[in-house]
Parts: structure tokens; sequence; C-alpha cells
């Protein structure tokens, strides 16, 4: 069995969408396990979803390796350490010191870095990880409110988080064979590696068949062979009820996706002002008017956003109190309320909003089901003793037309 670890819970299932389309039949399971987990599970691949990505640098590694004792009770064989695929992180941490941590426990010398994931446009090329056309230091990735990404080099930049030899297998060695792939092997270390096509995401793989552990985004996945159980690995229950959207995520393509939400669907904006002023009082006003929405037509999703342009990302730096964490728990709070309301079909947008709503509905874990788009898909899990269905989404994964289209994959 596949044992994956990732560093948050959109994460998790963009990895886990991956696997699928693979043909690994995946279970993520949102933090370590309890004892009371059925290892009994029909699963080739599971995910431990966490939230390490900015987690304190010490909290991260126990994590990480709590993760790790448990994935080998429950029987992997090897180990996918999973981070985002614009190399989330700060001089400090985390991505080099978990690796380091997983290869320790793990017993071995050599692991590879493979950020690249072609189908949602991040490349690696001599060793620069690029986002679409742009270094990675010159994306919207730069003013990121808590990984701030200012260094396109992941040689420099991982160097800096770990004492591990960091080195570079270029393109054209990629390209050339999986011999000479395995040839820089030879080294200890962390290896990055380019990767611009998927078909170079398959040479690595093959490439690393035998690796304990293997290090990456969630497009290392598409190169990795499954037990092709075809669709059957994508074969979730699918249960009916209201239909909504909680879209927290600040990031472009978000917003791009609100703004085509908005001309089709009923939609609701988050003020950042109301929420300070009378939290409570906000959250039921929500609840009331979907409660309408859905009372005229139930099959029709609603919208719950809290930002449709630049503009509210300023409004919000510009509030001495957290706003992020804020509205994080309105959301959480809110996936619970429409829920209990009757919603059984579930978009929610935004990592760290993702993980405030997955564990305050006491999701343990997720069978991930149809794709919506290359990271999203569909997935079945229990919010206490009610059955739904969810979609977590990375703020800057899916279409345009993500909010209003993502429901005819569940007919």
């Amino acid at each position: 069995m596949l044992g994956a670890i990732a560093d948050d819970f959109t994460g998790a299932t963009d990895l886990a969408t991956n696997l699928v389309t693979r043909g690994f039949k995946t279970t993520v399971t949102i933090g370590v396990p309890g004892i009371d987990f059925d290892t009994k599970v029909d699963a080739d691949a599971t995910v431990v979803a966490l939230k390490t990505r900015t987690a304190p640098v010490s909290e991260a590694i126990a994590d990480s390796r709590r993760a790790l004792s448990w994935l080998r009770g429950l029987g992997a064989t090897k180990i996918y350490d999973k981070y985002c695929s614009t190399f989330d992180s700060t001089a400090t941490g985390n991505i080099g010191p978990i690796a380091e941590a997983l290869m320790n426990d793990l017993g071995v010398d050599t692991s590879i870095v493979v950020p690249s994931f072609p189908d949602n446009e991040r490349t690696v090329y001599q060793g620069h990880l690029f986002v679409g056309d742009q270094l990675l230091s010159d994306s919207s990735m730069r003013n990121h409110p808590l990984t701030p990404m200012t260094e396109s080099n992941l040689t420099r930049l991982l160097s800096s988080q770990t004492s591990l030899p960091v080195h570079l297998i270029p393109l054209t060695d990629v390209r050339s064979s999986i011999e000479t792939i395995r040839a820089h092997f030879g080294r200890d270390g962390l290896h990055i590696l380019d990767a611009i096509t998927t078909a170079d995401l398959q040479t690595i793989a093959s490439a690393t068949e035998d690796f304990p552990l293997v290090t990456g985004g969630s497009g290392l996945a598409l190169g990795m062979t499954g037990p092709r159980r075809s669709e059957t690995a994508r074969a979730i229950d699918i249960h009916t009820g209201y239909r909504a959207v909680l879209a927290g995520s600040a990031s472009r393509t978000t917003q791009r996706q609100v703004a085509h939400a908005r001309t089709v669907l009923p939609h609701f904006k988050v003020e950042i002002e109301q929420l300070l002023a009378a939290p409570q009082e906000t959250r039921t006003r929500i609840l009331d008017w979907a409660l309408r929405c859905w009372a005229e037509e139930p099959m029709r999703p609603v919208l719950v956003y809290s930002v449709d342009s630049s503009a509210d990302v300023a409004k919000a730096d510009g509030i001495s109190h957290n706003p992020a964490q804020l509205l994080e728990n309105t959301f959480a709070e809110l996936a619970a309320d429409v829920v209990g309301a009757g919603v059984r079909q579930l978009i929610v947008a935004g990592g760290e909003t993702s993980g405030a709503v997955v564990q305050n509905l006491g999701i343990p874990s997720l069978d991930i089901g149809p794709q919506i788009a290359p990271g999203v898909a569909w997935a079945a899990g229990r919010a206490s003793s009610i059955d739904i269905n969810i979609a977590l989404k990375s703020g800057n994964f899916g279409t345009t037309d993500m909010f209003t289209s993502a429901w005819e994959r569940l007919q």
C-alpha cells in the first residue's frame, strides 16, 4: 500500500484525486486516526491530511513523524511526502525539515523533490519553479500572506531549510534515460528534478519506483502506476440534498470563480466589518437567506464568499484583528449550519478554510470520487451522523465555472 502525508487538507484531496486518476482507490484521513479507525478499509493508498504547511517547524515535524508511524503500522511500503506545487514555505521550513525527519525515520540517505504539476501550470526548469510562464517569485505567490515566495531557485531555497546536500537533476538528464537519473542517486541528499510535462513525471516515477520515500507536489502521482482499478477507483456514495459553495479563499483563481458564479447563483458576501461587529447575527442572517433560496429552488446551489476583488484583501490587511482566523472560524461554523439545515453536497474553496470546515464538521476520513478539475475531486464522508459529499478546493485550482459545473459530476 502507498502511504502519503499531506501538509494541508486541500493538498491531501489534491493528491488523492491524482492517485485515483492512476487507478489507486484512495482514502484520506483527517489527521492521524485514533485506535477506532477501520484498518480494513478497501484502499490502495491512504493519505493523512495534516495542517503542517505553516505550523511551527517542531510541531510540523512531530505531526509528520506520527503520520509516518501510523502509515507504516497500516502496512504502507512506500511513503509520499506531499507539499504544495508552489513550494509554499519559508527560509526555515517546513518542506526541508519534514523531508529530513522522514528520511531519518525510514533510514534512507536519498530522496527526490518534485513540485511540478504541469496540468496546473507548475513546472521546474533548471531548478527554477515556474507558475505558468512566470517565475514563482514574479507570480502572485510573492505576496502570499503566510509564505511569501520571493525565491524561485529551489536549490537555494531548499538548502536554507535543511542540512542535507541538495542536488539538481536537469531536464536533459531526466529525458536522457531512467539509468541516467538513477546515476545521480549515488550522491546522498535531496535531488530536485526538472519536469515540465507529465511524461517527465512518468519517467521520474519509474526511476524512483523502489524508493521508500518520495517528496513532491501532487503531480508526481500522475506518473505512478496504480492497480488499474479504472472507474471503480472513483466509486463513492452520492448523497442528495441542498447544495452550497463556501469560498474563503482570496486567490485570484477563486475570485474569478466567484465572479462567474455570481452571474448564475444566488450569492451572499461575508463582510469583515459585519463579522467584527456581530458574528453570530451575521451567520444567522446568512442561514436565513440560504433557507429562503432553497425554499424557492431546492436543487440550486447557493454561494457564500468573502473576497471578490483585491480591494477586499487590502481592507482585511488594514484590520488590527486577525481577519483570516475570523473568516476561517465563520466558514467552519457556517458549514455546520448548512449541513444541519440539509446541505448534502458542499464545495469549500481555500486550504485553510477547508481545514477549518472539515475539522469543525468532525469528518474523520474521505473516500475520493470523480474528478472535477486537476487536483480537485468530489469525496464522500460523514459529518457526525450525516453522510455528505464534499469537494475541497485549493484556492488556486479549478476552472472558472467550477462552482456552477461541478455538480454534474455527481449525477
